[in-house]
Parts: C-alpha cells; structure tokens; sequence
C-alpha cells in the first residue's frame, strides 16, 4: 500500500483545519461565558447597582430629614429648610420609595425585601413624629416664644427623631451591605468565568503551538531558511542579546515566511519590553507599554511591576508632604504665638496653598459673652464677599456650626449650591468639596477650619488637616492664655499709675492739710476752706475723738453705700470686719489718733451690703487754737479694682 504523500499546501491545509476546529470550539466556549457574563452584568447594572445607589440616597434623605427637623426647631427664620423639609415629606421620600419598591421586586430575597419594608415604615413613623411634634407645633413666631412648645419640641428631636434617625441609618446600612454582597458575588462569577475562559484559551493555545511544532519539523527541509532564522534569534535570545533591529530580513510569502516574520516582530516587541523595563528602573513610571498579547507573562508581569512601584511611590509621596507640612505649620505656630490675628492669617493663607485648594477660612471661639458663645471668622483666603460680612457662626447654625456641636469632622461632595461660590477671574463657580475641621484639644473646640476646593480631597489631605488642627487648637489656646495675661499686666501696670498719681495727689493733699493744721491757730476759717477743696477728690468723714461719724461727704456716703443720717453719731466700728473690731491692732489705732498721731495706709472695710472694700486713708487729729483735740478728720481713696487685678495677675503667674 502506497503512502500518502502531502504536499507542503495540503500539510498547511490540513493545520489550518485543525486549527479552525481548535478556535470554533473556543470561540463557542467564549460565546457561552460572555452570554453568560452579560446576563450576571444585566443583572448588575439594572438591579443591584441602582438598589445601592438608590438605598445611599434614603441615606442621604434621613441625614437631611435630622437635620432639616433640627434646623425648623433652632432656626426660627431659616424658612428655606423648612420648604424643603415639606418638600422631602411629600415629594422626595415618596419619589423614591416607588423606586425602591420597584428595585426590590427584583432582590429575589423575601427576608430583604420585609427588611425593607419595615424601613419604610420605621421613616414614616419618624415622618409623622416630626409633623406631629415640629411641623404642626413650631409654625408662628409665638409657638417659638412659648417655652413649652419649643422645649417639647426640642425634647422630640433629641429622644425621637435622632435615636429613630440613627435605627434606620443602621437598618439601610446593613440592606446595602447585602446588596452590595450579592454585587461582589456576582462580580467573582464573572471573573471566574473569565479565568476559566482564559485558562482554555491558554490550553487551546498550548495544543495549537505543540501542533505548529510538529508540524515545522515534518516540513523541515522545505522551510530550512527560515528555519535557521528563527534558531539564530532563539539562540540570541537564549544568551540574552537582542538582534539589532536595523537588519533587513526577506522571507518567502509563504506561511512559514509569516512564521519568521513573527518572530522578527517577537523580537522587536521584546526589545520595547526591555526599553520598559529600563524605564522603570530609572522611575519613569509614566512610560506606555502594550504587552504582546494578553497572556504576555513578562509584559504584564512587568505592568503590574510598575503599579506596585508607583503605588509604594505614592505612599511615599504622600508621608513626605504629610511630614513636611507638619514642620512647615510647626514652624508657623512657634514664630507667630505672640498674635492671634496674624497667626490666623498665616496659617490660613500657608494652609489653602499648601493644600492646593481655592479658599479657607479660620473661625475662632468667641466665649467673652458666657451665654451665647459664637465663632467668629478671623482670618480668611479668597473668601465671598457675602461670606465675609456674617462673621458670626453660633453652635449648631450650618454646616460650620454642626461641626463645633459635634466636635468631629465634616466633608461633603455635594455642595449646596447656595453654600458657598468662588470666584476668580473667569467668574464665579460652586466648589466641588467643603472640608470643616474643628480645632479640638483635650475635647474642648477653639474654632473652626473650612476650606473649599473645586477638586475632592483626599483622605491623607483630611488626616493631615486633622492633625494640623490639634496643634493649632494647642497654640491658640496658648496665645489666648498670653493675650489675657498681657492684658492684665497692661491694666494692673495703668492701675499701678492711676494709684502712684492718686498717692502723689493726695500727698500733697496731706501736705497742704498739715500747712493748714499749722495754719489753724491763725485762721480757721481759711482751713475750712481748704478742707472743702480736698472734699471734692476725696472721701472725707469727721468723726469725734471717742470715733463717732461727725459727717462725710456725698464721695464716702456713695462707696460704702450709707445714707448720711444712717451713720451719723454711729462709731467707726461699723466699717470694720468682726475680726479687727476686736483686736488689739484696733484699739491702739484709736489711741494713736487720740494722742495726735497721723494714720496713714490699705485699709480693708465692709459696705453696708457686708461685702468687703478696699481703701488707701489717711486719719489725722484736729486740734483747736487751745490745742485741744476736736475731731479726727478722714480722708480716703477706693483702691479695690487695683487690689483685684494684683490678685488676677498672681493667679496666672
């Protein structure tokens, strides 16, 4: 029996047939995965992918339900969240219920879809709660004044609408967790359809090679050339060598022809590999390259290779800016402690700059009125005009005053578009992202940072705001301290003037009065007139030598807070404390006085109210043309302002 001799074309024919028959069947092994693939990512993209949109908008929608509800009851003016909380009780909820209730139909989960249902009836509840304990209560400006309607309606906020606020944020939370699970499960279906795929696509591929093989050694003599070729660049790429690319190869056109032109092109895409690789090790992880084909090992290996070296890159990237803008701040905190405003200035402008956002502001705690605390905006980087003006922010008022209340950062995607507007040159446009960190240290807020951008910050951008912002809580908390320290040196040290001018005046006073006690014997006459001149600076008293009040002047009367015919005959005794009435420190001061002996200095003395005084005196004896002691004559400066502010300045020391 004659064998069958095939020509070179019938061999090829027949690879080719065989080949077919090896890409038909994966071709309908890739036809069935990507149906099957389609139907998982129908399922995906028109029921499970809104079903999560949609149940972080309910998100969304009790978010602003508690904070709406909240703002009808503090912000009695504040009309336009009060539409739009009607608007959310008979538009937006129903609107997207009907959503909801239609998604769900298709979950194929009964246990999820009562879940939901119960939602739905949880927010009703908490709807009609806010209608029948807000809404229906808070409508007229005098339900706001009556402090029962507006307290019971506080107290509903806190123990109603918050904690069923908080329920039903959890309950969505946990729906869109299993939703999101049979989201992940179906993916890892279609991922392991596709590695099953690309596992017999790789198979099919083995077997087509090993047979292309066999076939390029049965046809040996008829493709030597080529042959040698191909064994010159193998044996190259062997050593490692590329062949240089400027050769100019000629091959038959025929299919083996096409053979060795693939391996030239196999050379050429190994010598792009290479450039690549050289690329990265240089750093340049910018550089493009196309792998030779998708189950190219060392092209994606090299791909994947320069990911995890930009990622680490990145890392890296990411904790210097992080460290150096913590020396930078530091930096500014320590060389402008001395000045809260022009610290405020400097850390804001370095801060909108260093972040690379548009504006900023810095919103400091004002607590001088202990009642109503307030922040005030004290320093700022291209802020709106508008924005400007109202300067003052109180506890809870916007999204600024929700962070003070709530002591915890506040980062929104979604700007209102009435928040805030920035402007520049080519106009006026809505930021992307606000950013509201509050400055906290030991759980006490000393202002506000909020800045806006027309890009999204990053989470390593927020920690570091954060972080910054502990260290400026920390410096301004110091500065206040300084600032008030300072300021009572300056009023102690304008005290300290005040009573060194009012001493030196009432030297001379003394020693004009002792001219006069010399004088009397002469003229009597011309001393009272001299005593009624000094009454006019000081508060003067006359009492007897055995201490009884004389008379005094409206000065005296109006310090200790006497009427004068209620001291009159009374001895001076009712001026001092129960302590130095008894003492013998006392009664040898009468004695002194007696015997014609001045006394001057600090006195402590009680007002008629029984709180304490403090006076700078002097007591000096009158004496007649006989030389006879007729009274003793009073005169005194109030000094308890002077001897509280020494007391403030040593306990700050």
């Amino acid at each position: 029996m004659n064998k069958i001799k095939f020509s070179i074309g019938n061999k090829i024919l027949s690879g080719f047939l065989l080949l077919i028959l090896i890409f038909t069947i994966n071709a309908a092994i890739s036809v069935l995965t990507i149906n099957k693939n389609d139907s998982l990512i129908e399922d995906m993209s028109e029921v499970i992918t809104p079903s999560v949109n949609a149940l972080q908008e309910f998100k969304f929608l009790v978010t602003r339900s508690k904070m709406l509800v909240t703002n009808w009851v503090y912000l009695q003016s504040n009309e336009e969240d009060k539409e739009a909380l009607k608007e959310l009780h008979n538009f937006d909820y129903p609107e997207l219920k009907e959503e909801l209730t239609k998604l769900k139909m298709n979950w194929g989960n009964e246990e999820l879809q009562s879940r939901m249902d119960s939602v739905f009836i949880d927010f009703e509840v908490l709807l009609q709660v806010e209608q029948e304990k807000v809404m229906s209560q808070l409508v007229t400006f005098d339900h706001y004044e009556d402090p029962f309607i507006k307290l019971t309606a506080a107290e509903a906020i806190e123990s109603e609408v918050l904690p069923q606020s908080s329920q039903i944020m959890e309950s969505l939370e946990k729906i869109s967790v299993e939703i999101y699970e049979q989201d992940v499960e179906l993916e890892a279906i279609i991922i392991d359809a596709s590695d099953s795929l690309a596992r017999t696509t790789m198979a099919l591929a083995i077997v087509t090679i090993v047979l292309g093989l066999l076939g390029a050694i049965w046809m040996a003599r008829s493709i030597t050339k080529p042959i040698n070729f191909i064994k010159e660049i193998v044996i190259k790429l062997g050593k490692g060598e590329l062949p240089d690319e400027d050769q100019n190869h000629q091959f038959n056109r025929d299919e083996i022809g096409e053979m060795a032109t693939a391996v030239d092109n196999l050379v050429s895409g190994l010598r792009s590999t290479s450039s690549f690789a050289e690329s990265i090790g240089k750093g340049n992880y910018d550089a493009e390259f196309e792998p030779l084909s998708e189950n190219d090992v060392l092209g994606n290996a090299l791909i994947e290779m320069k990911n995890n070296l930009y990622e680490v890159a990145e890392e890296d990237k990411k904790r210097n800016w992080s460290t150096s803008g913590l020396a930078k701040f530091g930096d500014i905190l320590r060389s402008n402690n001395d000045n809260i405003e022009r610290l405020s200035d400097d850390i804001i402008v370095n801060l909108v700059k260093y972040m690379d956002c548009n504006q900023g502001g810095l919103f400091i705690v004002n607590d001088n009125d202990s009642e109503e605390p307030y922040l005030h905006l004290i320093a700022c980087y291209a802020w709106d005009r508008k924005k400007y003006v109202d300067q003052k922010v109180y506890l809870g008022e916007g999204l600024t005053g929700q962070a003070w209340m709530e002591k915890d950062t506040i980062y929104i995607t979604e700007v209102p578009e009435d928040y805030i507007t920035i402007t520049s040159g080519l106009g006026a446009s809505n930021p992307k992202s606000i950013l509201i960190t509050p400055l906290k240290i030991n759980d006490e807020v000393f202002g506000v940072i909020e800045l806006a951008s027309f890009r999204e910050f990053t989470s390593h951008e927020v920690e570091f705001v954060e972080k910054i912002a502990e260290s400026i809580a920390s410096t301004i908390s110091s500065v206040k301290i300084n600032e008030k320290t300072q300021r009572l040196l300056e009023e102690s040290t304008e005290m300290t003037e005040q009573m060194r001018s009012q001493e030196e005046e009432m030297r001379q006073n003394m020693e004009e009065l002792q001219a006069t006690q010399e004088e009397m014997q002469r003229n009597q006459i011309e001393t009272q007139g001299i005593i009624e001149a000094v009454n006019v600076s000081l508060a003067k008293a006359e009492y007897k030598p055995t201490g009884e009040m004389i008379d005094a002047n409206d000065k005296f009367l109006t310090i200790f807070g006497y009427e004068l015919d209620e001291v009159q005959g009374r001895h001076h005794a009712m001026f001092v404390t129960e302590e130095e009435k008894d003492s013998d420190a006392y009664r040898l001061f009468w004695e002194d006085v007696r015997g014609g002996i001045s006394k001057t200095g600090e006195f402590e003395r009680k007002k008629r109210d029984g709180s304490s005084i403090w006076i700078r005196a002097n007591y000096s004896p009158i004496k007649n043309s006989n030389g006879e002691l007729t009274k003793v004559l009073c005169l005194a400066v109030d000094i308890t302002e002077y001897k509280v502010k020494l007391e403030e300045i040593a306990s700050q020391s």
